[in-house]
């Protein structure tokens, strides 16, 4: 954020009108400001500030029915269309554990809330947008046409906060250098040992808690019968192959907030520029390849043996998506996604790369 005098809600407002077809984070970045800011000077102008109380929120938004739910962060986009159904809530996770809605979210990150109504031509398109302390969008859901508009006005109705000022404080963005971890004094024996030991995939976060260490300092330390680099065009590739072979897979797209899963095939791969798209049915994904700084193939043990990921990350050491074989717990891995990540193109010395 630059530090030049912020514009005022009036002006927000009319820059909007002004470029009606800049994207909100393009036109956020134009101004200066947070999108949380964007959005809240239209407080009382088509938009209503909500709190935002997770638990609330996901239990209210079943009755809503069919929606889109859209998480992302700076180099990717992950869209599906579904139902927020099978909710587990909680004050430190919650999840959304649906057929095609599958989120695992972080509630105290989540600070500023807001129900949005834009008109578009004799449309009106209304969602619910969420933002963490430094106004960076942690996840939103748009409404569709078979959206019962009953229960969601009901669902704002509860949310509503008393405060409908068109301003709010932001603080400094917490993300700063979250991609690599500060002050550890782990060894590549201590990491391969635990690393060795786990016996589920949810144990690898509280390894890395443990041994301070980043996912991707981890990854460039254990070796390569646990980790190797692919070619940045791998994941590209990997897109392709698994469309044409009908593969089901997993593909993690998060935030600090945030992280959201689409578990099945892909069919409709799209490049455009440097962007690959998806574009199926009930999920959508828009990812910007030439933000890719670093991919990596990572095996880890379960006690159903070891699965393998697929792993990119941003020039700061920041996951971009991860990628799976669809699996269940208690099953192996499916032979044709470790065939497929196994071949990938390697870098053969990846220190020199």
């Amino acid at each position: 954020m630059d530090q030049r005098v912020k514009p005022s809600p009036e002006e927000i407002r009319r820059a909007r009108q002004d470029n009606p077809k800049m994207r909100e984070r393009d036109l956020s970045a134009q101004l200066g400001i947070s999108e949380a800011e964007l959005v809240a000077a239209h407080c009382g102008v088509g938009t209503v500030r909500v709190e935002p109380r997770v638990n609330d929120l996901l239990t209210g938004l079943e009755a809503v029915g069919e929606v889109m739910a859209l998480t992302r962060n700076e180099s990717a986009v992950h869209e599906k269309i579904g139902v927020y159904d099978k909710v587990v809530t909680g004050n430190h996770n919650a999840m959304v554990l649906g057929e095609n809605i599958d989120l695992r979210i972080f509630p105290k990150v989540w600070a500023h809330g807001f129900a949005v109504e834009k008109r578009d031509g004799g449309e009106i398109r209304r969602s619910l947008q969420f933002f963490d302390a430094a106004g960076e969008a942690m996840h939103k859901v748009h409404l569709k046409p078979a959206s019962n508009l009953y229960a969601y006005q009901k669902l704002v109705a509860g949310l509503e906060s008393p405060n409908q000022e068109p301003t709010v404080a932001i603080l400094p963005s917490a993300a700063e250098g979250e991609g690599e971890a500060q002050g550890s004094v782990a060894s590549i024996d201590d990491l391969r040992d635990r690393w060795s030991g786990l016996t589920d995939v949810h144990q690898f976060f509280g390894m890395l808690k443990t041994l301070k260490l980043s996912r991707r300092e981890a990854v460039r330390m254990v070796g390569q019968d646990y980790a190797w680099r692919l070619d940045n065009h791998a994941v590209s590739a990997l897109f392709h192959h698994a469309a044409a072979g009908e593969m089901p897979i997993m593909c993690f797209v998060g935030n600090r907030g945030c992280i959201q899963i689409h578990s099945g095939p892909i069919r409709s791969v799209k490049p455009m520029g440097p962007w690959i798209n998806v574009l199926d049915e009930t999920f959508h994904l828009h990812l910007r390849t030439d933000n890719i700084h670093e991919v990596w193939a990572v095996r880890k043990p379960t006690k159903d043996g070891h699965v393998t990921s697929l792993e990119a990350y941003d020039v700061n050491g920041g996951m971009i998506i991860q990628f799976f074989g669809k699996r269940h717990e208690g099953e192996g891995e499916r032979e044709d996604w470790r065939f497929l990540a196994e071949n990938l193109p390697r870098i053969p010395n990846p220190t020199a790369a």
